[in-house]
This record gives C-alpha cells, sequence and structure tokens, in this order.
C-alpha cells in the first residue's frame, strides 16, 4: 500500500467517524504537499465540505485531529486554506522501508492480462544502422520492458524492409561499382558494404540519371521471381541480416517476433477488396484504389496504385489485421519517428472504416529526430552517424574519461576493458533515453560520459561505490537487517523516493516514456551521494542504527539495478 493509499484510507475513515458518512477511499485525493508547506501528503478537503457543513479550514483540522489521535503513522497536520498537510511519523517510514526491504521483484506490478505487441527497429537493407536507429531501438526495447514490469504480457516485434526501389538501387550499384566485393574479400561488415553501395549509387545517378530505368527493370525481374535478381538479391540480404545481428547484440536488442516486408507487402490486398464491397474504398478509372479520409479532415489516401502494385498503407492494413489475429493482442505500438506521424493517423482510420474493433488500440509512439552539431544526416550521402562506429566510439570515450579522471585505475586491464562497453554502453543509452521521446534531441558523445551530473557513467558510479560499502561491510561481518532503528530526515527522503518507484513503472508504462524512471534513478542517485556526503555508515558505533543503514543501502543498489534495467543499462559492482 503506497503513503497515498494509505492516507486515503485513514481519510476515509474519519469522515464515517466525524460525520457518520461512508466515502470511498479512492475519491479522496492526496497528492504530494507542495515544497513551499510543511508536511508530506495533503489532502484536498473540499469535496467532503457538503458533508461536514463547516468551512475549510474547521474540516481539515477536525479530519486532522482525527488522524493525529488515531493513526500513530501521522506526526503533525496543518491546515492551508482547505487543504490538510500531513506529516508522517518515523514509525510510518521505517514499516514502508521493511516492505520494501522484503519484497521480491519491488516494482513489478500485477498482471493486467493484457497482450501488447511493441514494434520498433524496423530497418531497410540498403543501409547499416545509424543513430537515428539505435534511438528508435533503445525507445523500443525500454519500453517494452517498462510495459512487462507493469504486468503485461509484450511481444517485441520488428518488420525488415528488404524489397522495393531502394534495395534495388544497391544491388546495381554492387554490380557496376563493387568488382565482385563480399564481406570476406573485403573485411567490411556485410551491413556497411551494402551501405556503401547505396552511396555509390547515388553518385551514379548524379553522373547519369537513366539508371533509374535501369533499377526499376530490377524491381519489376524482382517481382516476376526472376533467378538471377533474386540470387543477388538474397546473398545482399544475407549479408546485412548478419551484420544487424552483431549491431543488435552490441546494443542489447532482441525481437520476440520478425516480419519481412518481401513476406507482407501483398498482405493487404484482400482488405482492399473488401473496402470496396463495403463501399468504403473507391476505384478509380485508371484501376487505382483510394479512401476519401476529406470528411474527416484529412484528404484521399492511395491503397493500390493502377498498375496493381501495393503501397506501405497496403502492407501496415495487412500486417495489423494479421497480428491482432494471430496474437489476440490488446493494443499494438508502433516505434516510429515524427515523420510518419500523418501515416499512422490514415492507418487508424482507414482499419476504422474496414469495420475492425481494435482499429482506436493502434498507437504510435512518435519520437524526435536525434541531431548532431553538425546538422541532419543524410544516408545517401553518407553522413550518417553509424551505429557500430557509434559504439565503438562511446567505448574509447569512456577510456579517455575514465583515464583522465583516473576512475578505473586501481581494476585490473581485462576488467577495465569490459568497465569501457559498460560504461560507454551505458552512457549512450541514458543520454538518449533521458529525453522525452517526443523531443527532438542533439547528441553529444562527450557530454554523456560524465561520472558527475544526470548521466549514466554517474548513476553506475553511485551503484559501484554503494557495492564496495557492502563488501567492506560483509568482509567485517557487519549485518544488513531492517529494525526499530529510527531513520534519520535524509533516510527518511531516501524511503520516500524509493516508495515511489513502483507508481513511476507504472506512469512511465502508461506513458510510454523511459524518461521518467531515467530521472527517478538519477533522483535516487543524487540523493543518495548528498546522504552518503553527511552520514557514518561504516564507522557508525550504533549496531541497529548501522545495520538499518546498510540494508538502506541494500535496497537503493537493488532498486537501481532495476530502474536501470528497464533502460537496458547495467550497473557493474565495480568501478
Amino acid at each position: 500500500m503506497t503513503a497515498e493509499q494509505f492516507l486515503a484510507s485513514r481519510a476515509s475513515e474519519a469522515v464515517k467517524a466525524l460525520y457518520g458518512a461512508d466515502i470511498a477511499p479512492e475519491s479522496v485525493q492526496v497528492q504530494v504537499t507542495r515544497k513551499e508547506f510543511e508536511g508530506d501528503y495533503t489532502i484536498v478537503v473540499f469535496p467532503f465540505l457538503r458533508i461536514s457543513h463547516a468551512s475549510p479550514d474547521a474540516t481539515a483540522a477536525a479530519l486532522g485531529d482525527w488522524l493525529k489521535e488515531n493513526c500513530p503513522e501521522v506526526a503533525s497536520y496543518g491546515c492551508v486554506k482547505g487543504f490538510l498537510n500531513l506529516t508522517l511519523s518515523n514509525l510510518f517510514w521505517r514499516e514502508s522501508f521493511r516492505d520494501i526491504a522484503s519484497a521480491k521483484d519491488y516494482g513489478v506490478l500485477p498482471s493486467t492480462g493484457r497482450t501488447v505487441m511493441v514494434e520498433f527497429s524496423s530497418p531497410n537493407t540498403n543501409k547499416p544502422l545509424h543513430l537515428g536507429h539505435v534511438r528508435n531501438n533503445l525507445l523500443g526495447d525500454s519500453v517494452s520492458r517498462l510495459l512487462k514490469a507493469a504486468g503485461n504480457e509484450v511481444i517485441k516485434c520488428t518488420l525488415v524492409n528488404d524489397r522495393g526501389v531502394h534495395i534495388c538501387k544497391s544491388m546495381y550499384a554492387w554490380q557496376k561499382c563493387m568488382n565482385g566485393a563480399t564481406p570476406e574479400s573485403t573485411g567490411i561488415k556485410g551491413d556497411h558494404l551494402v551501405g556503401d553501395c547505396y552511396v555509390a549509387y547515388s553518385k551514379l545517378e548524379k553522373e547519369d540519371p537513366s539508371v533509374n530505368e535501369k533499377v526499376h527493370d530490377m524491381l519489376v525481374k524482382w517481382e516476376e521471381g526472376d533467378p538471377e535478381v533474386r540470387g543477388l538479391w538474397e546473398m545482399m540480404n544475407g549479408w546485412v541480416f548478419a551484420g544487424f545481428d552483431e549491431t543488435y547484440k552490441a546494443l542489447g536488442i532482441s525481437f520476440d517476433q520478425v516480419y519481412y516486408e518481401h513476406d507482407t507487402y501483398l498482405l493487404g490486398k484482400s482488405l482492399v477488396q473488401k473496402g470496396l464491397d463495403m463501399g468504403v474504398f473507391v476505384k478509380d478509372p485508371d484501376g487505382s484504389v483510394w479512401c476519401d479520409l476529406t470528411a474527416d479532415g484529412l484528404d484521399r489516401k492511395l491503397l493500390l496504385r493502377s498498375d496493381g502494385t501495393s503501397v506501405y498503407m497496403t502492407q501496415d492494413l495487412g500486417t495489423a489485421e494479421q497480428r491482432f489475429a494471430k496474437n489476440h493482442l490488446d493494443s499494438h505500438i508502433y516505434v516510429v519517428g515524427d515523420e510518419q506521424n500523418y501515416h499512422f493517423q490514415v492507418l487508424k482510420l482507414v482499419l476504422a472504416k474496414l469495420g475492425f474493433p481494435w482499429a482506436d488500440q493502434i498507437y504510435h509512439l512518435s519520437y524526435g529526430m536525434v541531431e548532431l552539431p553538425e546538422g541532419k544526416m543524410k544516408s545517401r550521402e553518407g553522413t550518417v552517424v553509424d551505429a557500430d562506429d557509434l559504439i565503438a566510439s562511446m567505448k574509447e570515450e569512456a577510456r579517455s574519461v575514465s583515464e583522465e579522471s583516473g576512475k578505473l585505475a586501481d581494476i585490473p586491464a581485462q576488467e577495465r576493458e569490459k568497465l569501457y562497453s559498460v560504461i560507454g554502453l551505458g552512457a549512450l543509452k541514458y543520454f538518449i533515453l533521458k529525453v522525452d521521446p517526443k523531443k527532438t534531441m542533439l547528441f553529444n558523445p562527450r557530454e554523456s560520459i560524465d561520472f558527475n551530473g544526470n548521466t549514466g557513467p554517474f548513476i553506475q558510479y553511485t551503484h559501484a561505490r554503494i557495492c564496495s560499502i557492502l563488501r567492506k561491510a560483509a568482509e567485517q561481518g557487519l549485518e544488513a537487517k531492517t529494525n526499530d532503528a529510527a531513520l534519520n530526515p535524509k533516510e527518511i527522503r531516501l524511503v520516500q523516493i524509493l516508495a515511489s518507484y513502483p507508481q513511476k513503472v507504472a506512469e512511465a508504462a502508461e506513458g510510454l516514456s523511459p524518461a521518467i524512471i531515467a530521472n527517478w534513478c538519477y533522483d535516487l542517485a543524487k540523493e543518495f551521494n548528498q546522504y552518503y556526503h553527511d552520514t557514518q555508515i561504516l564507522r557508525e558505533e550504533d549496531g541497529a542504527v548501522r545495520s538499518q543503514r546498510l540494508a538502506l543501502l541494500k535496497s537503493i543498489s537493488e532498486v537501481l539495478r532495476s530502474g536501470m534495467g528497464l533502460l537496458g543499462i547495467e550497473l557493474p559492482d565495480r568501478m
């Protein structure tokens, strides 16, 4: 039971005792007291005035008197213009901490019985993953973890865009420019090699625009199943898939289901026919099929071209129906950049017009682009920040900052190498995930790796410091155990933050915002460091107080590991 729930329950009892009225605890408004007022939590008194038939202050005072007299967990109260500010006692916070310390899987919420699919990454096979994909992958992975922690069954999926004219451009350039180069013959990672082909095609196109016709011919041959074109396509896609797998592994990303556009691009055609039969789609004289959304404030949306070929919308209609039917989904979340806002607005409308009751259960998690100090990235010009290069550079940045600060000087060389990767990746993930998804962000690698401030390495180092204290305590035979020793104000503040963790998990899952958890972890780490600076722990002479403090550190360590785990970030025990 949270502090809010506890106070709502007691306030309900107070109203019954004072006025003989029954009020459901759920209807009692309890909120954290504003910083400018004394107290921990505030009860809004105005809804009780129709029962008390008294002024707001008189009603608040009556409730405050009853709570202080009948609840040892309430230490004091104050009344401010119809708001009852309550300060909870040391007893309450000790009991709250005891519950936290003894809880199994603290922060994991009860099952909702809901199944949610999260689609993310969804790369093209004509280039390696880049910084924009990194934000997409980290968001999709963390949101999946949050939804699971909030009690949902979660299915992580990706749709690989492995067909189309853009893929044929890389294939054509390989034939014309690469002299039979392979990943094995060049030592170049497969997705990078294919990405080089895509950049090379851009140069070919500038020199001779007629190559576009040859690429179109290649696409036609692919759709007709030409063995030579299909063979080249399978070979180059194989290189890319192997490269993607390496990058996903380095990022700690995995999927439960993988869809391929070459399998799904025709799925929606039967739905287009269904829409025509229902009269919600129209066929133009040239044979193309459209959905008229002008009455909905949008425009006409193409669903089939005049030659009968499908478009992205056709495919998304089909895959949505397939996924809901196969997995019995309660919700489907698409993690896609904000440049596709219109596409998903149309998708929901078209599915609703087709009569699917789950159309409103589709949600587009729209996120802002990642920009660099130099400006936006452009794949065809080869100006992207490659994901593999980024991961490697973050490790080197971690090495450089660590050597400058001397933080890892006492750790063996082999362990240091692993730590550089853990710190670099943690810095990257935290820097991206601490920003609200809807905001465009500027990525600064050097700023992300700082052992001070709101960064991943600061939280990692805080956790390692706690683990070091706990190791020393164990070596001295000191016990970490909750007891009846009083908590000081800083300890109460730490317990208050810990107690809010399940609520923050629920809030972050509801808002699909890992930033809520990231910044909560920072607040906890920052509060601990202030506490550690001012408080004796191992040198505390009172055994009960020392044991209680060690138990508090143990809980902070565990909850930090849980919270950062929701971001996909590893917290090392030594740094």
